[in-house]
């Protein structure tokens, strides 16, 4: 799933290109448990993970957040007991970029251990 979306990150550069409508439709699809939203303004791709504690949303936050380091791109996310929620798109262009579907689909793997 993540090799179909692999694309050398040009996401984090001002002007690099937003997904199409088009695009957005073709890529969620490999990718059916976020939900594309809209904060104020910004399109965004938004998860919620549940666990049956706090340890384990935490565990799972430690992840996400040494993927994000990893790519030097990075989500927003909210801990809760027994919730993570993680938004990813990409701050300089405002949106989505295809380096957005790659690293949720790559946090669905950290989910799926």
């Amino acid at each position: 799933m993540a090799d179909d979306l692999a694309a050398k990150c040009e996401a984090c550069r001002a002007g690099a290109p937003q997904v199409s409508d088009a695009e957005l439709a073709e890529l969620i699809r490999a990718i059916p448990d976020w939900t594309p939203l809209s904060v104020d303004g910004v399109l965004q791709l938004q998860r919620v993970y549940v666990f049956s504690d706090f340890a384990q949303a935490w565990a799972m936050l430690d992840r996400v957040a040494r993927l994000a380091e990893e790519h030097g791109h990075h989500p927003a996310l909210l801990l809760e007991w027994g919730r993570l929620t993680v938004s990813w798109w990409t701050h300089k262009i405002r949106g989505l970029h295809r380096m957005d579907f790659e690293l949720a689909a790559k946090t669905d793997a950290l989910y799926r251990g």
